[in-house]
């Protein structure tokens, strides 16, 4: 036996310990708001005696922005698919390798090689979803599954819609609607995302977080979000209704990834090795409404989940659906600019 396959086996043996060990102290999570399970971290901290801290963030640059300051104390964060590869290029993310983990037979194949992540050295799957458009049937009996509910709203909504204060989620639909590519450059096209979005908001009530409560309590009428939170929505209101805009709308995936400046570095790993379990990503998305990438989770989720319309995109409108990317620099520049003169 050489040196080469000793220290192999070595490894395997102490990865596969790691998912058992008891463990003691302190891990410190920063994720996005209403989004991590009680019960999913009370389960972990039974486990391995370790007390979880969980702070909240409202998007991908509010995250990005604090750790790049420093000094912020935090062992996980789960940034989106496209914004993964920022993270690893500026080195703010550990190379923690959950592929050599335990669990990690359990990650469904088509989210192991993936673009923002190949072959998953950094990070593991948390939840993916999409973000399309929500409303109160109430309110609104028309298509819903448009952009132009948004972008140009009808009467019935207009002053009544929430969109979700996330830059790429919202340029991508109306790059789409206008007929554009994503990660598009062309400066004509652009000026009319602008132009459309500026004109847009003034005809909305709001770009925040509160969807779950505020869509069915009827402060909202219409949203663009996520569809995991419209189907919590729905859940407390029936009048509730998701729609896929056929001109495109964007998937998402978020991932769990170790800080490379994290004190708490193996309790870190203890919590990217457990929520690879199905039944744990199970309680991560019982609470979420997302999926999550973990094979076998399926079967310990409620059985809503499984038929849930917000959640099973219609075969007519599969093909509109895209990953969101990590666009070039020179051209995340010129989206950054529309953003802020959207926001004044």
């Amino acid at each position: 036996m050489n040196w080469k396959m000793t220290a192999a086996g070595a490894m395997l043996a102490i990865l596969g310990f790691a998912g058992s060990a008891a463990a003691e102290g302190a891990l410190n999570i920063y994720n996005w708001g209403d989004y991590t399970s009680p019960e999913m971290i009370k389960k972990f901290e039974d486990k391995y005696k370790v007390k979880v801290t969980v702070t909240d963030y409202d998007s991908n640059d509010t995250a990005l922005a604090k750790v790049r300051a420093g000094g912020h104390g935090f062992d996980i964060v789960v940034p989106s698919a496209n914004y993964v590869p920022i993270w690893v290029k500026e080195g703010l993310l550990l190379e923690a390798r959950p592929d050599q983990m335990s669990n990690f037979k359990n990650v469904d194949e088509r989210w192991v090689n993936v673009p923002w992540d190949p072959g998953r050295h950094y990070t593991t799957p948390w939840q993916w979803g999409l973000t399309g458009v929500g409303v109160n049937k109430k309110v609104y009996g028309g298509d819903i599954n448009t952009a132009k509910v948004i972008l140009d709203p009808p009467p019935e909504l207009a002053g009544k819609i929430n969109v979700a204060p996330e830059m790429n989620d919202v340029l991508f639909l109306t790059i789409k609607y206008l007929g554009g590519n994503w990660c598009t450059a062309d400066k004509e096209l652009l000026k009319k995302v602008r132009d459309t979005l500026v004109a847009a908001k003034s005809k909305w009530l709001a770009m925040d977080y509160s969807v779950t409560e505020k869509l069915p309590s009827g402060d909202y009428a219409g949203v663009y979000y996520w569809n995991g939170a419209v189907m919590r929505a729905r859940m407390k209101n029936p009048d509730i209704a998701f729609g896929y805009p056929k001109e495109g709308f964007p998937f998402f995936m978020d991932s769990v990834a170790i800080l490379k400046d994290a004190k708490n570095v193996e309790n870190a790993k203890l919590f990217m090795n457990f929520i690879m379990e199905p039944e744990n990503a199970a309680l991560i998305s019982s609470f979420a409404k997302y999926a999550n990438g973990i094979k076998g989770s399926a079967e310990f989720m409620p059985a809503e989940m499984k038929s849930a319309p917000e959640l099973v995109v219609p075969a007519e409108f599969e093909k509109a659906g895209e990953f969101l990317t990590a666009c070039p620099p020179e051209v995340s520049e010129l989206y950054t600019r529309i953003w802020t003169d959207v926001n004044k």
